[in-house]
């Protein structure tokens, strides 16, 4: 462990895998106490705490259904109370992303993406911030995506609900920043899992030619990302949205 968030305790939605896992692990190489939530993956969630306690770090496995109000004020009361009653960061990972025509879309279709992808960052965030003003403040990540800014197709309810996100976090940077709480967010490229060069080989192919770094991202770029965040070297950013996607934004497109 390198001692970067030494004695802090984070909460991390969504690391049962994928993403979330490479964040809970980094955060608890850099020292922090981790709460790894999981809604469905109770199985997933006990495998990455198993490996910090393996590793001399601590962790616990929460489970929480975040497209509802209530469970997303439980999941972080739990947080806190099994750190000591102390909540130092928060990263907002959980969310969905199907594949879906616009036209045709339902208002139900809509509402499953934006619950679960932006009410739940808000409910979380409005939670966490309750009990870090009660301390000396603290950090909180939301995790976006370069849909935000880059739409794809057959993701108009996905790229909308990332878009909202990083506007949420700018206006909660604005709003909690007097109480010591940093709000910022990390916006991936596209990030490899198991499966992913077979499941979409055209995608992958056309973002390997596409991206300067020449690799799809791995969990782990973008946990690095969210402990700068979370750590004192970046105590003076905040509303800020951190691109992590190999430089592919910059790719000219016409």
């Amino acid at each position: 462990m390198n001692g970067l968030l030494a004695g802090q305790v984070a909460l991390v939605t969504g690391a049962s895998g994928g993403i979330g896992r490479g964040i809970a692990l980094r955060f608890a190489e850099a020292g922090a106490a981790v709460a790894v939530h999981h809604r469905t993956d109770e199985e997933g969630a006990r495998e990455v705490v198993a490996l910090i306690e393996d590793s001399g770090g601590s962790a616990i496995a929460l489970h929480a259904d975040l497209s509802v109000e209530a469970e997303c004020h439980r999941l972080v009361r739990e947080a806190a109370d099994w750190g000591g009653g102390t909540l130092t960061a928060l990263v907002d990972n959980a969310g969905v992303q199907p594949v879906q025509e616009l036209p045709g879309m339902t208002v139900a279709d809509w509402r499953a993406v934006v619950d679960t992808n932006l009410s739940s960052v808000f409910a979380c965030t409005q939670a966490a911030t309750e009990v870090m003003r009660e301390g000396n403040g603290g950090s909180i990540t939301h995790i976006a995506s370069i849909e935000a800014t880059h739409p794809a197709p057959l993701h108009a309810h996905y790229s909308a609900s990332k878009a909202a996100v990083v506007m949420h976090a700018r206006s909660a940077a604005l709003e909690y920043g007097p109480y010591g709480i940093r709000v910022n967010t990390v916006s991936p490229g596209l990030i490899d899992r198991a499966g992913l060069a077979e499941a979409w080989p055209d995608g992958v192919q056309r973002w390997q030619q596409a991206v300067p770094t020449g690799r799809l991202g791995r969990p782990e770029d973008v946990g690095d990302a969210c402990v700068f965040l979370a750590s004192p070297m970046a105590s003076w950013i905040t509303g800020h949205d951190l691109v992590v996607d190999g430089g592919v934004s910059a790719r000219p497109t016409w």
